[in-house]
């Protein structure tokens, strides 16, 4: 039996997943983001501190930092699309975007 976080969602689920959370979209297949900090070393603060947890859930964002912005998109390659393991991993990143902002 498939695990349910790891099974692909449907458009509309999606849509429903991410209304809570600002700014995330959907772009090429993939939750999008674009933070844009007050500068680099909170751009960089940002990645550094969702790391750990990152690391801890075992599913790494496709992530790129340009001075003070950090562009993130999230799918489950395993799945072929978006899962609910990238939804609660743009919630995470919200969280410590929050913070950061």
């Amino acid at each position: 039996m498939a695990n349910s976080a790891q099974e692909k969602l449907t458009d509309a689920a999606i849509l429903t997943a991410i209304a809570p959370l600002p700014g995330w979209t959907v772009k090429n297949g993939k939750l999008h983001r674009e933070y844009k900090f007050a500068d680099f070393a909170h751009a960089l603060g940002f990645m550094m501190t969702a790391a750990p947890s990152i690391e801890k859930m075992d599913h790494h964002p496709e992530w790129a930092n340009v001075y003070s912005r950090v562009t993130v998109d999230l799918m489950t390659h395993d799945a072929g699309g978006i899962t609910r393991k990238d939804v609660e991993l743009a919630g995470l990143l919200e969280g410590i975007a929050k913070k950061l902002l």
